[in-house]
């Protein structure tokens, strides 16, 4: 048809911030949110090669990506299911010295970690109904219209998804403001230069009574297979850590994760070895959690060996 390469091409370019959070949303990775957006532009390709009339692009895109996510979640969650130890997402990493590229623009205030984790609880179709009308602010006919189901349907789902989060923890916050963006960043960058300094009194007066470690190697890195609770537990496995870490010449970058403060490990030669994402609130860290499985580390650069499991 005239004008579909073209059109289609600037399409990408408008949309793609909106569709990409909308797959990582419902899928967690950011190489299949990927993929699902790839396979999204290529059914619009086909439906106009076949004639398709398409009066409204982002409505079109949007409602395909979403369906592809979930079909994407019924056929993961028996691979879910069996995974080794504590599930997190593939983590989106921006650098803290810039703004970040302008496709995770919309995610990073939107799908922190914790928020993520929260929706895994849920069915495929709850979560795209919750992630649609929570994160990104669908009015209930645009949901409808996007789940094939009624507007009716859609506020049932809806409230039952909230009651399943709310009696996980809380669902996301709203934006950061740059003042508390600011704050953030701040304590990040002490509490890490803190752990790495292995000043056990000063890392626990940064850390919350209650705080939560999580970490996900996925059966294929060194980590802990549950949460670890308590400040002084965390303090102890922090300081492990870093002191392992100061052996093997590792370092730490500053980085926006998911919308959180956090920093990127790297081994020696340069290479990611882990992710860490800081839930910050009242002046201290809340949780912690750590990305060391290799395979959802490949996004953002070469992948280091340091924190394999032998048999891996």
């Amino acid at each position: 048809m005239p004008g579909s390469a073209a059109e289609t091409g600037a399409a990408g370019a408008e949309y793609q911030p909106l569709l990409f959070s909308i797959a990582y949303g419902m899928t967690g990775s950011a190489g299949d949110a990927e993929d699902i957006v790839q396979d999204a532009f290529l059914g619009l390709t086909r439906a106009r090669q076949a004639g398709t009339t398409i009066t409204d692009l982002k409505a079109y895109l949007t409602t395909a990506v979403t369906r592809l996510g979930i079909n994407y979640l019924s056929s993961a969650r028996v691979r879910r299911e069996t995974y080794v130890g504590d599930w997190l997402p593939e983590p989106i990493v921006v650098s803290a010295d810039s703004p970040g590229p302008a496709e995770y623009a919309e995610l990073a205030d939107s799908l922190s970690m914790a928020f993520l984790v929260l929706l895994d609880a849920l069915s495929p179709v709850e979560r795209a109904v919750f992630m649609l009308r929570e994160a990104f602010g669908y009015g209930y006919p645009d949901v409808a219209r996007i789940t094939a189901k009624t507007e009716v349907n859609c506020r049932q789902i809806f409230a039952r998804a909230r009651q399943r989060i709310a009696a996980g923890g809380q669902a996301r916050g709203s934006a950061p403001s740059p003042a508390r963006r600011a704050e953030g960043e701040e304590l990040a960058r002490r509490f890490f230069e803190t752990a790495d300094g292995g000043d056990l009194d000063a890392l626990l007066a940064m850390l919350a009574p209650d705080v939560v470690f999580h970490a996900d190697g996925g059966g294929k890195a060194q980590a802990i297979s549950t949460p670890l609770h308590g400040r002084e537990g965390v303090a102890r496995l922090l300081a492990g850590l870093f002191r392992r870490g100061r052996s093997l010449d590792t370092s730490l970058r500053l980085a926006w994760v998911n919308g959180q403060p956090g920093a990127v490990g790297y081994d020696a030669r340069g290479r990611v070895f882990a992710v860490f994402e800081l839930e910050v609130a009242d002046g201290v860290v809340q949780a912690i959690r750590a990305v060391v499985n290799p395979d959802k580390l490949r996004h953002i650069g070469p992948v280091s060996d340091v924190a394999r499991l032998p048999h891996d």
